[in-house]
């Protein structure tokens, strides 16, 4: 698989929520370019091509990335944390989309540089009316250096 000109980096560990999600990324049309990933680990293998990202162009960055705070493996915390402490990273926009409602999740992801903190609306509009507009805001609206 080509993993080259990724525009949106989403990763959930729930399948329900992933589903629901790409759903509506689709139906707001933004998936052409739309890589899920299941876990921190994959994530962190795909900012530093390691494993099946080998051979990915390291340069090739995504616009955005859809992050999940709890997840096996690796959190959404700890890859946050890690991609806003690498210079070649930190400009990536991080919206972490969470159903974790904990004031010390969204304190510590705030800290650690997310540029906006999301948490899943139960109900299934609103939820994608939540994801259209983030869809819009990041990859039409906003303006990233360079």
């Amino acid at each position: 698989m080509n993993y080259d000109n990724i525009e949106i980096l989403f990763v959930e560990d729930s399948k329900d929520d992933a589903n629901l999600t790409i759903r509506a990324l689709k139906k707001s049309g933004f998936t052409n370019k739309l890589h899920h990933l299941t876990n921190g680990a994959e994530a962190l293998d795909f900012f530093y091509c390691k494993g099946i990202y080998s051979s990915r162009n390291q340069n090739d960055l995504p616009k955005l990335i859809l992050l999940d705070v709890k997840m096996p493996k690796v959190s959404g915390i700890q890859v946050l944390e890690k991609i806003k402490s690498d210079p070649h990273l930190r400009s990536i926009p991080v919206v972490m989309l969470t159903s974790s409602n904990e004031g010390p999740d969204i304190e510590k992801c705030f800290a650690l540089g997310a540029n906006s903190y999301i948490v899943k609306p139960v109900d299934s509009d609103n939820f994608f009316n939540a994801i259209r507009e983030i869809g819009l805001y990041w990859m039409v609206l906003n303006k990233l250096p360079g």
